[in-house]
């Protein structure tokens, strides 16, 4: 139950291009840039609900099962089937255009998404 809890976004790096990548318009990309995003995660052995809050209550929610296929859905709103995989303590899952992981490491929730 490591990654159960509220984590803040403390900081970030590459952002623009990140968004850029995934179609963001750069007045949403300005906008968010000093937005500190927040992340509830609930977790019940291997069966997650991982969700993202944004301005104006915007929020993105994937529930997953650890190794098997979900529906997910993008920050910009596609719609996906992906498999999580649990690998050394970390989280890890291919979304279109980028491959994303999660750890706890400190006490921090770190995530590090990779444009594929």
């Amino acid at each position: 139950m490591a990654f159960a809890g509220r984590w803040e976004t403390e900081t970030q790096e590459g952002y623009d291009a990140f968004c850029k990548v995934l179609g963001i318009p750069d007045d949403v990309i300005e906008r968010g840039r000093d937005y500190k995003l927040i992340t509830e995660v609930t977790q019940d052995g291997k069966d997650f609900t991982w969700t993202l809050l944004y301005p104006a209550n915007a929020k993105v929610t994937n529930k997953f099962t650890i190794g098997k296929e979900a529906d997910m859905e993008t920050i910009g709103g596609k719609k996906f089937k992906a498999t999580v995989q649990m690998e050394g303590g970390k989280l890890s899952v291919t979304f279109p255009n980028y491959h994303h992981t999660s750890e706890i490491s400190g006490g921090k929730l770190i995530e590090v998404n990779t444009l594929t």
